[in-house]
C-alpha cells in the first residue's frame, strides 16, 4: 500500500497526446499537493489553428480570432484545446507543451495517450531525455504486430525507453469523459520487484542476514512470463512509492471510476481487439440489420478476443478480464455502440464508401485504429496458419479489404477454419 504522506519528493507527470486524460490527472494532481507537483505537461503536436466563428470564445476584434496560431498557445491561453476538444475547459496547471524533449524532462510519470502509428517514432525522440526511474502507464489501445511476433504497446514503449510501463483501457469515449460522464476504466500496473519497499527474506538464512535488497533486483518478467529483456532502475526511496493505490489516486474522479487490477495483457488486449469486432459491429449496422445482429457479432468477438489472448499470452492474461473488467466487456459494449470505429465501418456501408474516405471526412485529421490492428491481426494470425480460428477477426479485415461481402459476415463466423 501506498504511504499517502510526506515525502522528500514529489512525482511529476507528465501526459504525451491526450486532453481528456490530462484533466484527469491534472484534477489529481492538484488535489493532492503531497504526492504530486501541481503542474502537468502535455505534449501536443504543435499546429496552427484559427478560432471559428462558432467557437464561444470567438471575438472578432482579437487577433486570435482572425490570425492563426500555434495550438499550444491557445491551449494555453484559454484552457481548451479547441480542436481537438472544444467547449471543454482544462485545468490551468496543464501546461501544454510543443517539445517533447521538455514535456517529459524530470518526469517520474509518463502517460502515453495518442494513436498507435506515431509511438515508435516519439520513442525515439525521447529517448536521453527521460529518467531512468520513470515509470508509465499506456492509453493506446492496440497492439504491436509483425509476422514473427505480437507484443502490447506497454512493453514496446519500455523496451524502446527502458523503463516499465503499465495500460489503461476501458468504457472511456474520450468526449463523455471530458464532460465529466460517469464511466469506469481498468489501470493494469505490476509494479516491478525493484520498486517494492519491502525487503525479502532469503530461504534459509538468519533473520539478520535474510534481507534481499530488492532495489538491486534489476530483472522482472514481460506479459509472456519471460524475462524482459528490459533491466529496470529503482524509483528513489524518497519519493512516494508507486503501486496500485497510488496509480488509483492519480487517476480516479468521482466520474471516472478506477479498478487497479495487475493483468496488463488482458487489458492491453482488450483495448486492442474490440476495435476490430467494433468494426464488425457497425458494418452490420449499416445494413440496418438490429439490435439482435450487433448482439451476435459482440458475443463471437468476446469469445475470439479471450481466446487470443488466452493463446499468445497464457502466462500472464486472465481471461477473466474480458469477461469482468471495464477493459474487456464494458469496453466492447461501448465500441459497439457510439465508438467511432463502429460508426465509420456503419457510415461505409450507408455510403458505399470505404473506411479510409470516411475516416478523412469524419474524423477531423485523426485515424482509425481498428483497421491498421485488424491487418496486423490478420497477418500475424495467418503467418502462423491461425486466421481460421478467429472467423470474425479474418472476415472483417477480408471485408476492408474488399475481399468479403459484409452481407456473407453471418456465413464467414459461423464456420470456423473456413479461410
Amino acid at each position: 500500500m501506498a504511504t499517502l504522506g510526506s515525502h522528500e519528493q514529489k512525482h511529476k507527470v507528465t501526459v504525451v497526446g491526450g486532453s481528456a486524460i490530462a484533466k484527469i490527472v491534472a484534477e489529481n494532481t492538484a488535489a493532492h499537493p503531497d504526492i504530486f507537483l501541481k503542474d502537468v505537461q502535455m505534449w501536443v503536436f504543435e499546429e496552427e489553428y484559427q478560432i471559428p466563428k462558432g467557437s464561444k470564445h470567438y471575438d472578432a476584434s482579437s487577433k486570435f480570432s482572425t490570425e492563426k496560431h500555434k495550438l499550444t498557445r491557445l491551449i494555453n491561453h484559454f484552457h481548451e484545446n479547441l480542436k481537438y476538444l472544444p467547449d471543454i475547459s482544462l485545468p490551468s496547471n496543464i501546461i501544454a507543451n510543443p517539445s517533447l524533449q521538455e514535456s517529459v524532462k524530470d518526469a517520474t510519470i509518463l502517460i502515453f495517450n495518442l494513436p498507435h502509428q506515431f509511438i515508435r517514432g516519439l520513442c525515439n525522440q525521447m529517448k536521453g531525455s527521460i529518467l531512468p526511474y520513470a515509470r508509465g502507464i499506456s492509453c493506446i489501445k492496440g497492439v504491436e504486430v509483425s509476422e514473427e511476433d505480437i507484443s502490447l504497446f506497454s512493453e514496446s514503449i519500455g523496451e524502446k525507453l527502458g523503463i516499465y510501463v503499465g495500460a489503461l483501457s476501458g468504457a472511456n469515449i474520450a468526449n463523455e469523459v471530458a464532460q465529466e460522464k460517469f464511466c469506469e476504466t481498468t489501470v493494469a500496473y505490476d509494479p516491478p520487484p525493484m520498486d517494492s519497499r519491502n525487503p525479502t527474506p532469503k530461504e534459509g538464512r538468519t533473520p539478520q542476514a535474510s534481507q534481499l535488497d530488492l532495489t538491486q533486483i534489476t530483472e522482472h518478467k514481460d506479459s509472456k512470463g519471460l524475462t524482459s529483456k528490459v533491466r529496470l532502475t529503482a524509483q528513489p526511496a524518497d519519493l512516494p512509492l508507486l503501486d496500485h493505490e497510488l496509480v488509483h489516486t492519480l487517476f480516479h474522479r468521482p466520474y471516472f471510476h478506477v479498478h487497479v487490477v495487475s493483468d496488463v495483457a488482458g487489458v492491453s488486449l482488450g483495448g486492442a481487439l474490440k476495435n476490430i469486432v467494433a468494426l464488425a459491429a457497425g458494418f452490420v449496422a449499416g445494413l440496418d440489420w438490429g439490435d439482435n445482429a450487433k448482439a451476435a457479432i459482440m458475443r463471437v468477438g468476446l469469445l475470439e478476443m479471450r481466446k487470443f489472448g488466452k493463446m499468445f499470452f497464457e502466462n500472464s492474461v486472465r481471461t477473466a478480464t474480458f469477461t469482468e473488467e471495464s477493459a474487456g466487456v464494458a469496453d466492447l459494449i461501448t465500441s459497439c455502440s457510439g465508438g467511432r470505429n463502429f460508426r465509420c465501418a456503419k457510415m461505409s456501408v450507408q455510403r458505399q464508401m470505404s473506411i479510409a474516405e470516411v475516416e478523412k471526412e469524419e474524423l477531423n485529421g485523426q485515424m482509425l485504429q481498428g483497421t491498421s490492428t485488424a491487418k496486423e491481426v490478420y497477418v500475424f494470425l495467418k503467418a502462423r496458419g491461425k486466421e481460421g480460428e478467429f472467423p470474425l477477426f479474418t472476415s472483417t479485415y477480408l471485408i476492408l479489404q474488399g475481399e468479403a461481402k459484409v452481407e456473407d459476415l453471418p456465413d464467414l463466423i459461423a464456420k470456423p477454419n473456413l479461410f
